[in-house]
């Protein structure tokens, strides 16, 4: 696996902890859209859009990069990425209005699209086959790390010493991480080259474009409500600042105990089932948010039970597609990745419109669609058992 003898011990943490500083680096806006649009002089539905067109970039880019870096040595590619997410979040710190701000990450995205998708493969390259799923869905604790304690930081942080300092704050913890990747990672690691026929194979393979239109809808839905999280609860409930931090504190803390408890059911379960388990928990959650708009204690309850799907579906989204297509890992992990932006572009991009229309209650029951979709593509996505299995 290695062209030296570097130990691979601590190196899931290390591709762990650069998942933390990109999902920050995402969805960091979402965290702060009333001081950006205060401080940059725009709207609020305006300000979201730097997640909407950071999804759109982030949703070309990641099979694009995976193209055409599949042949570089993951260690550097990724330490790369790092540092290239970190120098983007100081340089937005710097940003002198909204148009800088946002031509600064769309660069910064484009390159950053790279990080998740090769380190959930290479994750799977370090790993022993029995316990590949397990090591991939601690790859992905980092998003829920990101939110559980990087969003309410971010809030904090913007609410109290403004959006710049968040910036910076961002761009320290990929300094940091971008060292202990350098440190742990062994070097010489390399997936399967990606090229046109992996498209190819990968679009008549039916379980991967199942998997990935599951990606797309999951991810649509929450998006809708999650984008505008913070200006929901402001204008449904009246809560200030440090309620909803609570609240995003309450997502990310549900999001990262939902994935601890994915990782030790998986290999037992079965990816299948298990992803069924919490899509049925994110609906669970989005049903009660909807149905109790404008009750502020419902409405963390229902934070509480979407967060324990959140993170923990997306994980098991990585561990089926691997699995249905091994020497296509790196690609598949890679389309899922684009099509999990897509979902985050669609979903903000309705949820904006909703909310600068007044419509603010119809966002819950739009996303409860998207989600109820979702759920029908995973029963039909339910692995066929064997002839022999069946008798």
């Amino acid at each position: 696996m290695t062209s030296d003898q570097t130990p691979a011990r601590f190196a899931p943490t290390a591709l762990m902890l650069g998942n933390i500083v990109t999902g920050c680096s995402v969805m960091a806006p979402a965290g702060m859209l009333p001081e950006l649009a205060a401080g940059l002089g725009v709207g609020v539905r305006t300000a979201g859009l730097l997640i909407t067109f950071g999804a759109v970039v982030l949703c070309i880019g990641s099979p694009l990069t995976a193209w055409l870096t599949s042949r570089f040595d993951r260690r550097a590619l990724l330490a790369a990425t790092l540092l290239v997410l970190t120098g983007g979040n100081l340089v937005s710190a710097l940003a002198p209005d909204y148009a800088s701000l946002l031509a600064i990450r769309l660069v910064m995205l484009a390159v950053g699209a790279l990080y998740t998708p090769q380190a959930a493969g290479t994750a799977a390259l370090i790993s022993s086959a029995e316990k590949r799923g397990s090591t991939i869905a601690y790859v992905f604790l980092g998003w829920s790390l990101a939110a559980a304690v990087g969003l309410p930081l971010i809030t904090f942080v913007a609410s109290r010493f403004g959006w710049q300092s968040a910036y910076v704050m961002i761009g320290g913890a990929g300094a940091v991480s971008c060292a202990l990747l350098t440190w742990r990672l062994p070097s010489g690691l390399k997936g399967a080259v990606v090229e046109l026929r992996t498209w190819i194979e990968l679009g008549r393979n039916r379980m991967v474009v199942l998997l990935l239109l599951v990606t797309t809808l999951q991810m649509s839905g929450q998006f809708v409500i999650f984008t505008f999280m913070g200006p929901l609860l402001r204008r449904l409930t009246g809560a200030d600042a440090n309620q909803i931090g609570l609240v995003f504190a309450l997502y990310g803390a549900c999001g990262f105990l939902g994935v601890v408890i994915a990782t030790r059911i998986v290999d037992g379960w079965g990816p299948y089932r298990t992803s069924l388990l919490f899509t049925c928990l994110l609906f669970a959650g989005i049903s009660i948010w909807t149905v109790g708009a404008g009750v502020y204690a419902l409405m963390a309850v229902a934070v509480v039970i979407w967060g324990l799907g959140f993170a923990s579906t997306n994980s098991m989204q990585q561990v089926r597609l691997v699995a249905a297509a091994p020497p296509l890992a790196s690609a598949s992990v890679s389309l899922n990745t684009s099509v999990l932006y897509v979902g985050q572009a669609i979903g903000s991009a309705v949820g904006g419109v909703l909310f600068e229309r007044e419509l603010v209650g119809a966002t819950g029951y739009v996303a409860m669609v998207f989600v109820a979709l979702a759920l029908l593509a995973i029963l039909a996505s339910r692995p066929r058992l064997p002839v022999a299995a069946m008798a």
